[in-house]
């Protein structure tokens, strides 16, 4: 029995759809991924307006960052144990160095370092006064005076939840445009992540309990 080529379908399903050969098509696909990626293109060189998720990001975390700097240079100068104060030491430089980052971002995005939103507005979660996992003055005031070794334990009690807080603040900017924030967003929350095991063990060797798990919807936290 004689077996119709499939050649001939082939060509005429080609023809259905408009294109003389599959190397018409193959062009129109290229020309619409060419597109695809000039329009991605597009938005990732687009600079952030002032109200947007990328700007609000930027703004809140370099708020937050600038608060856990000034916590770990506090129990870094004055601890006696050398694991706190490399770890201390450590955050201190990285998230100055974000910092950094991020205010050069505003800066080449022609937008202030200051918004006119309130804080956590890009996120769905308008907060008046501290940011959640932020410590109050008192409580940042508490870690100055303590003795060395009463000082590591509050700062870590102070560093987790204020971890805790950062991680979903910079998922929440994993969706952007722009891949320069996306991974920094992601660099914030693996080492975050990674820091908040660390400190949760070293309480647990210190033979003191963990603070409350954070809350979002919750401003600051309060230290117990």
């Amino acid at each position: 029995m004689h077996r119709r080529s499939r050649k001939p379908l082939v060509r005429e399903f080609f023809e259905k759809l408009g294109y003389r050969d599959a190397a018409s098509l193959l062009l129109s696909v290229v020309a619409v991924a060419a597109v695809a990626a000039a329009f991605l293109g597009y938005l990732a060189n687009r600079p952030p307006t002032d109200d947007s998720d990328e700007a609000g990001f930027a703004r809140d975390m370099m708020v937050h960052h600038a608060q856990a700097v000034q916590m770990a240079e506090i129990v870094r100068d004055k601890t006696e144990d050398e694991t706190i104060r490399a770890i201390a030491g450590d955050m201190a430089i990285t998230q100055q160095g974000q910092i950094g980052q991020m205010q050069g971002w505003l800066n080449v995005w022609g937008l202030p370092i200051t918004g006119t939103e309130p804080q956590m507005a890009w996120i769905g979660h308008e907060v008046e006064g501290r940011m959640p996992g932020m410590a109050s003055p008192e409580e940042i005031q508490e870690l100055a005076e303590a003795p060395p070794k009463e000082a590591d334990e509050i700062f870590l009690r102070l560093m987790i939840p204020h971890h805790e807080a950062a991680v979903p603040m910079s998922e929440a900017i994993y969706d952007t445009d722009h891949p320069a924030v996306r991974q920094l967003a992601e660099a914030i929350a693996i080492s975050q992540e990674s820091e908040i095991q660390m400190m949760e063990a070293m309480l647990e060797d210190m033979g003191a309990e963990p603070p409350e798990p954070m809350d979002m919807n919750h401003e600051g936290h309060d230290h117990e």
